[in-house]
């Protein structure tokens, strides 16, 4: 039986992450800070014994997803894999509103192997995706990827469920507000970034007449290799294409370029 001082010392437990989250809101300089400020307690929060977890926090609007919010780059490039996918296990979790847990990607069979194999390019083995009650216009998800295969045992995903819930309307808040203020810039310009990586994945496709797979495959290659951001990689391509620069072909894996 728990004495009184274990039910209070529970209680303030439970009050840390609501009170955290708060002081993040009030300290954030803007929308786009506190989400950021968020995705990195949360990735620590959740890492349970040793802070290896990598965050990022998915919105879906106006039949877009974009990530709001990361603890790292690394957390936003390999959200980013699955949206140029359009599969994934956040999108899985925002739009169906279920826990999405994949122990191992190298066992992983769903949404394809290009998805898997892409994301375990980065040294990541494990992911987990909460889906956040925002009850409105929007869904959400949260995202945590580890290195450690299977780091996301039955204890460590109650706990991050129970996190989830938690957050769940401070995150509903700050996307409400953000709608009605000048923050709102910031959520409308993460969400039309997708539009660049969206218009280079077709130029590939059409460059080298391959599959929507392999054109995500290519970028995320070309991305790697150069250690340029994704979104950089895609705006440079799109300009290319359309401005006065020189034409920018990006091969196939493997393919040699004549002359």
């Amino acid at each position: 039986m728990r004495t009184p001082d274990q039910t209070r010392s529970s209680s303030a437990r439970a009050l840390t992450s609501v009170e955290q989250i708060q002081n993040l809101i009030l300290e954030s300089a803007d929308f786009e800070a506190f989400l950021n400020e968020l995705a990195r307690y949360s990735a620590h929060q959740v890492a349970g014994d040793g802070d290896d977890a990598l965050c990022g926090i998915t919105l879906l609007r106006d039949r877009k997803a974009a990530t709001i919010g990361w603890s790292s780059d690394s957390a936003r490039e390999v959200d980013e894999i699955q949206y140029s996918l359009s599969q994934g296990p956040c999108l899985t979790a925002a739009e169906e509103d279920r826990e999405v847990h994949v122990p191992d990607l190298l066992e992983e069979s769903r949404w394809g192997p290009d998805y898997a194999e892409a994301v375990a390019s980065h040294g990541l083995r494990s992911v987990l995706s909460l889906p956040f009650s925002l009850q409105g216009e929007a869904k959400a998800a949260l995202n945590l990827y580890s290195e450690v295969p299977r780091k996301f045992n039955d204890a460590a995903v109650a706990h991050a469920r129970g996190y989830t819930r938690e957050i769940s309307q401070a995150l509903r808040l700050a996307v409400r507000f953000s709608l009605h203020s000048d923050s709102a810039t910031n959520l409308r310009a993460t969400l039309e970034s997708r539009t660049v990586i969206d218009i280079a994945i077709g130029i590939v496709m059409a460059q080298n007449r391959c599959s929507q797979e392999t054109a995500v495959r290519i970028l995320t290659d070309a991305s790697s290799n150069s250690n340029v951001k994704l979104r950089d990689i895609a705006s440079s391509l799109v300009n290319s294409v359309g401005g006065t620069e020189a034409r920018t072909h990006f091969q196939e894996p493997g393919q040699v370029q004549a002359g």
